[in-house]
């Protein structure tokens, strides 16, 4: 019953449904009150009822006002005028067939239910039905008042009693499952919040895996590739502060690329020319090709994700390929940025890759899928590798000057 909206949600919007489908109700009632005097009209010419009619005008005006602003003022000036309408009503028709109405006639069971369904201002249900209850009481009391005034036959309206109890039970229901929703949201806020953390964590340590393997990967390729003795400042140096990344906290925070230092941006200032150009310093010829620019139209989080797994597609280059080339592919269509990385080396295949072979499994896949990106390989030993790198776009391709 609570509409699938939050808990502090509920209420408000369920007190106003029921209020509005109230107001129909009402309006309903009131309209077909008004049809059943124009028929008894009509088929007694001699009856004046045309004051049953003008009696109905009041409470039409104060139903539109309630349904538009909704007020406790306007609410208790509902109850209040629809009560006068409804005995000047009452008056006005069992004036005219003495002996023969009664305070139970259909007719006047009408607008005593649009009384019944006022939909007054407030949450609660227990104020709903205290509403239902005053509209009930004083349709009631006005009845009573005018069948006294005209002698018409005095009979318990059993109808309008019926609708009156209907509504409570229903409202009573409503607040029952209220109360059941609100005894159960804490439990459902707890396990919403254990699903958001599991996902955070899943998040980081996907990120924490691929960055652990790329950067030993890469320290031992760099080592490699050294001379022989001790290791060079510049290697030393980048080794230490890949270290100090690692034991700190930087490769959580997505960094914004695009406040680097000055004089540099575009192409230039993205993680990816970094990453082709580290490649190189480690001795693989990269051939870069298509649309360069095209890699700034993805946000900071893909930006870093894209370069850090092309890295290390091109660490697998070095590493197992047996060649030192390597191509790069580049393109940006209207709503993706795709990025192709091509060798032509001894190829592999994907599914007899041990287990411990981490590098396309964690820092190139699932790096690329938690960024929703997708990545298809195709490889097969002795003809090359070419790995397919497909990433959103946060904006329209715009046509650049291709390399």
């Amino acid at each position: 019953m609570s509409l699938g909206l939050p808990g502090h949600l509920a209420p408000h919007s369920e007190s106003r449904a029921f209020a509005r489908a109230s107001h129909v109700i009402a309006l309903v009632c009131l309209v077909g009150a008004a049809l059943l005097v124009a028929t008894v009209q009509q088929s007694r010419p001699g009856a004046i009822l045309w004051p049953a009619l003008v009696a109905l005008v009041p409470i039409f005006i104060v139903l539109w006002m309630v349904e538009r602003y909704r007020s406790w003022f306007f609410s208790i000036t509902y109850v209040i005028v629809g009560a006068a309408s409804l005995y000047w009503f009452v008056l006005a028709g069992t004036s005219q067939f003495v002996g023969e109405a009664a305070t139970d006639s259909f007719v006047f069971t009408l607008p005593k239910v649009a009384l019944i369904f006022v939909g007054g201002a407030g949450l609660g249900v227990w104020r709903m039905i205290g509403w239902s209850s005053a509209g009930l009481v004083a349709g009631e009391i006005a009845t009573l008042l005018a069948a006294l005034q005209t002698g018409a036959q005095i009979a318990p309206d059993l109808t309008a009693f019926a609708v009156y109890a209907i509504s409570a039970i229903l409202l009573s229901l409503l607040g029952l499952s209220r109360n059941r929703l609100k005894r159960a949201q804490p439990s459902l806020q707890r396990a919403a919040r254990d699903e958001h953390l599991s996902d955070i964590r899943h998040r980081i340590e996907v990120r924490a895996a691929a960055m652990l393997h790329d950067t030993i990967l890469n320290h031992l390729a760099a080592v490699a590739n050294a001379p022989d003795g001790e290791l060079g400042d510049e290697l030393r140096s980048r080794i230490e502060r890949d270290l100090q990344i690692l034991v700190g906290e930087e490769w959580l925070v997505d960094a914004d690329d695009s406040e680097t230092a000055e004089g540099r941006a575009g192409w230039y200032a993205s993680r990816l020319f970094r990453a082709l150009d580290e490649a190189r310093e480690l001795g693989l010829e990269v051939v870069l090709s298509g649309d360069r620019t095209a890699v700034t139209r993805l946000d900071p989080a893909r930006q870093v994700a894209v370069a850090l797994a092309v890295k290390q597609c091109l660490v697998n280059v070095l590493k197992h390929a047996d060649t030192n080339v390597a191509e790069v592919v580049i393109y940006g269509s209207g709503d993706e940025v795709s990025i192709m990385i091509i060798d032509g080396g001894k190829g592999f295949s994907e599914r007899e890759t041990s287990v411990d072979r981490l590098g396309l499994r964690q820092s190139v896949r699932k790096r690329i899928e938690s960024v929703d990106g997708s990545v298809q390989v195709w490889s097969t030993p002795g003809t090359g590798t070419s790995i397919l790198i497909r990433l959103p776009a946060k904006g329209p391709a715009v046509r650049e000057r291709a390399l």
